[in-house]
């Protein structure tokens, strides 16, 4: 049975859906920041190193953005972050072992992910939330800008490309949909 605006009883209400949306992004963009640390620690002395940096850079101003919101309107964070801590730098660490190219898939991966999520995120908004729409579609520009680069530096030359890419996106899409709910 539906309530009069359509929705069914378990349906998140408008403030929970942000809370919802706070927590999971904070969690996404502090296993990117990790993932870039890890690559950065493996390839962080080749000719990578500033594109990597420029990556992580933008990821950590994503980060301290949701931070903020998140104490701001007193969103807990996920009960997994120490998970992602881990998680994100042997991500990160471990593709850039396999080579610079398989570091590029590995952020192509991530980053297509994450395009989806947040064209999720600003479709359900609506015109509820202006100020955090327009942060979510500038940082899903951001990200795209990232997927855009790991495909100019031969992510899909990438040994056993097509099997690392889904791996990864189907972890990412996991990590989303577990951090949205603890």
């Amino acid at each position: 049975m539906t309530s009069p605006k359509g929705h069914m009883p378990g349906d998140l209400n408008h403030e929970e859906m942000i809370d919802r949306m706070v927590r999971v992004d904070q969690a996404g963009e502090y296993g990117a920041v990790r993932i870039y640390k890890g690559q950065i620690a493996v390839l962080g002395r080749g000719d990578k190193k500033e594109l990597l940096q420029h990556m992580l850079e933008q990821e950590e101003v994503h980060l301290d953005t949701f931070n903020k919101m998140a104490a701001k309107r007193r969103v807990r964070p996920t009960i997994l972050t120490p998970i992602w801590h881990a998680a994100g730098f042997a991500l990160g660490a471990g593709t850039a072992l396999l080579g610079e190219k398989a570091a590029m898939a590995c952020t192509v991966a991530v980053e297509e992910t994450i395009d989806g999520h947040y064209a999720d995120q600003i479709k359900e908004l609506g015109d509820s939330e202006p100020g955090l729409k327009e942060t979510f579609e500038k940082f899903r520009e951001e990200e795209l800008e990232h997927r855009d680069i790991g495909y100019e530096h031969g992510a899909q030359d990438a040994p056993g490309y097509s099997i690392l890419s889904k791996a990864i996106k189907t972890g990412s899409k996991f990590a989303i949909w577990v951090s949205e709910r603890f």
